[in-house]
């Protein structure tokens, strides 16, 4: 039987795209508290298939598949520039395939505006009307208003016309960095990616009995099955630990491990692999917000998903990557030992224009994950690190960057780093890594 919350969310899913909800709605429709009523909208929210704007309500929008991440929709673009919606608000759910800055005569700002579009320009009336009969969105920079009979051919066109206070550079970067964000998350691989699905994975049941793991274990050649109740739930994992010494007819229930870990299917793969180093586990069930089960990921599901993410062209670059690229290797002749070098560059420095913490964390980091490659082939978790800023380190500084591997085994690592300024110690760390052999 499903909960309330999973009804009230199965409810909003099935209702058509564009479709305006509110507390009070949901409370009614499905007899139920318009505190619960909240709660399900806002966790709607948060999986991406209803949006909430600012004097407009909360409208059920297109869950975006993943490999089409990089579109928008004009309600996102409201959220993103802080803006008012003038008219059209029932085209709020559409997504835009591009955006056109009118910053040209009206016949040639046309020639590029088409359907599916966002024209971002000032208070040009006549531009914000070819648009909508282009097909097109409007969205109207600087804060200006437009006339009423826009608004009204906007409504009739179901074609959203928005304004904004800010200018028209700034909502062009504005929109690009949220497009560019996406990008960012569309290149993290998750446990839904790569995850045995449910119809796929043999489970056993509270009800079951060590017979059965033998069935299944002959079967499969697998020895770890997740244990769920009638409701699909979580209970347990079983494992050939478990089951030894045990006779045939004992109940699953009374030797599997209680209360498991488990991981979500929006839980990323690399968070996954870590999970699995420090716990030593093999097999994690996959979980939804109710703890039924949607399948299980196993430690070669997350090897080849790490071995796919190492091929994978980076598209967009995170702050580390900006940080990591900076670094070059050299080798100091004098003391027969690979030496990093990097530039501290305006972006890597804190308010008071000095190397920040967390960049200096970045770059002991990756020289240490690094000289560990040339042991042994895979990546690392970082379990436990000291650090030691010594001195300020300023704009344009060069720094060398020693890491000392004091002692390597089949599954940890530590290593000791220094980092030198012009041949002065400015900080050091010692660092205890886990190792994730990838072969």
């Amino acid at each position: 039987m499903a909960t309330k919350h999973e009804q009230i969310l199965r409810y909003i899913d099935e209702l058509p795209v564009g479709e305006k909800i509110s507390v009070r709605q949901i409370a009614k429709a499905l007899n139920v508290s318009e505190g619960t009523a909240y709660r399900a909208i806002k966790d709607a929210e948060i999986k991406g298939y209803v949006s909430t704007i600012e004097r407009v309500g909360t409208i059920r929008i297109e869950r975006k598949k993943k490999e089409n991440i990089e579109k928008l929709t004009f309600a996102e673009v409201v959220n993103i520039v802080d803006g008012q919606v003038l008219g059209g608000k029932a085209g709020l759910h559409k997504t835009l395939n591009k955006f056109v800055i009118g910053a040209m005569k009206l016949e040639a700002m046309m020639r590029y505006t088409g359907a599916g579009n966002l024209l971002i320009v000032g208070n040009r009336t006549k531009a914000h009307e070819l648009a909508l009969k282009a097909g097109a969105a409007v969205l109207i920079t600087g804060g200006f208003d437009t006339e009423e009979d826009v608004k009204k051919l906007a409504d009739e066109l179901q074609l959203p016309i928005i304004s904004t206070s800010y200018d028209t550079f700034t909502v062009a970067t504005m929109i690009n960095r949220a497009i560019y964000d996406q990008l960012i998350k569309k290149e993290i691989v998750l446990v839904e990616d790569i995850l045995t699905p449910l119809s796929e994975t043999i489970y056993l049941t509270i009800n079951d009995h060590v017979s059965d793991w033998y069935k299944y274990n002959n079967e499969t050649m697998h020895s770890r099955f997740p244990v769920v109740d009638h409701n699909m739930k979580v209970q347990g994992m079983v494992t050939s630990k478990d089951i030894i010494g045990h006779p045939p007819e004992t109940p699953i229930e009374k030797i599997m491990t209680k209360n498991p870990i488990t991981v979500s299917g929006k839980t990323s793969v690399a968070s996954s692999s870590h999970i699995m180093v420090w716990e030593g586990i093999e097999v994690l069930p996959v979980v939804d917000d109710s703890n039924k089960l949607e399948g299980i990921i196993s430690r070669q599901d997350v090897l080849k998903a790490l071995q796919m993410i190492q091929r994978q062209p980076q598209v967009g670059e995170t702050l580390d990557d900006i940080v990591t690229s900076q670094l070059t290797v050299v080798q100091d002749k004098t003391k027969g030992e690979n030496v990093f070098r990097c530039e501290v560059t305006p972006q890597m420095t804190n308010h008071l224009g000095s190397l920040s913490y967390g960049v200096f964390t970045t770059i002991v980091t990756e020289a240490a994950n690094r000289v560990l490659r040339s042991y042994k082939k895979g990546d690392l978790v970082v379990e436990n690190m000291t650090t030691y800023f010594i001195k300020p380190v300023q704009i344009d500084s060069k720094l060398e960057v020693y890491p000392r591997v004091l002692e390597v085994g089949r599954k940890f690592g530590k290593v000791d780093v220094e980092v030198f300024n012009e041949g002065v110690l400015v900080g050091k760390a010692m660092m205890m890594c886990q190792l994730i052999d990838r072969s």
